[in-house]
């Protein structure tokens, strides 16, 4: 009989943002959950494509799964979510942290949003806080609040499984940046604890991976036991000063991610575009010497 504390995962890797997609699903049923999704964008043109999305919807349709929720793990400042696009067409909940107000208040002033962007986080259809639990199929799914890479980030641990978003990165590549406004790099690693608390034989899934020097190839699934013992940054009980210090270091010669502005607009409003103006046609801002 399958173990069902164990889910099945399968990656779908965007060379173009560096971003893992995964499509999780319950190994004795229909039940599926799709966790960090990447709407292609070109910023030269600003035109939108759907590419990486269908790819998703596509594994999805043919092995006849049953789309429940769509989750996000924070705000991404680096790729577009298309997680509204996905949900039209499978369904699905979209979730993120109940932290996204925050997030919200902070972008909805630097982008100078008006009163008609909801800070209250109503465009998720769910905002989940810690120890908060779903279904999908006959897993659970168990949030840990995590933040540190920004307020509102979530760890979602689906089984033997976690998916940490932007929260660690591979063992030989370290952890989040710590910069953008919200974060802390203490925070983070108070976080990072939470999670190598977690049985060492836990799978750990990576929300990015830009290949340490060295090694040839992308990778994203590692373990909390390798985390522990040899993740540069915070692995072989590297204290929590001392990472600090490591950390905002590592943060001040980072430039800023490169679709940081749309994703930012975008994404913290559950991927949806801002509203048209009186052409028909969304348009995003770019706010001089802003971040």
């Amino acid at each position: 009989m399958t173990d069902i504390s164990r889910p099945k995962v399968q990656a779908f890797f965007d060379e173009v943002t560096n971003t893992i997609t995964y499509l999780v699903q319950d190994p004795e049923g229909r039940g599926a959950a799709v966790i960090d999704s990447v709407l292609d964008f070109d910023y030269a043109s600003g035109r939108t494509d759907t590419r990486s999305a269908d790819a998703v919807i596509a594994a999805i349709e043919d092995q006849g799964l049953d789309l429940q929720w769509i989750l996000e793990t924070h705000v991404h400042a680096d790729h577009l979510s298309a997680a509204p696009y996905i949900q039209e067409r499978l369904g699905g909940k979209i979730g993120i942290g109940d932290r996204i107000t925050i997030v919200q208040e902070t972008f909805g002033k630097v982008f100078n949003e008006g009163t008609r962007f909801q800070r209250d986080g109503s465009q998720f259809d769910r905002l989940f806080k810690e120890g908060d639990r779903v279904m999908i199929g006959q897993l659970r799914v168990e949030v840990l609040h995590t933040p540190g890479h920004t307020p509102a980030c979530l760890t979602y641990v689906i089984g033997d499984a976690a998916f940490v978003g932007d929260t660690l990165f591979m063992p030989d590549f370290g952890t989040a940046r710590c910069d953008f406004p919200g974060g802390s790099a203490a925070g983070l690693y108070d976080s990072v604890q939470k999670i190598l608390a977690l049985p060492d034989e836990t799978r750990i899934f990576v929300g990015h991976d830009y290949k340490a020097p060295g090694r040839e190839n992308f990778a994203w699934e590692t373990t909390v036991g390798a985390q522990k013992s040899a993740n540069v940054h915070v692995g072989s009980g590297r204290g929590r000063d001392e990472f600090v210090r490591l950390r905002e270091a590592r943060d001040a010669t980072l430039a800023m991610p490169r679709l940081i502005i749309p994703s930012l607009q975008i994404n913290m409003r559950a991927g949806h575009m801002p509203e048209p103006e009186d052409n028909g046609t969304s348009y995003l801002k770019v706010p001089l010497n802003g971040l």
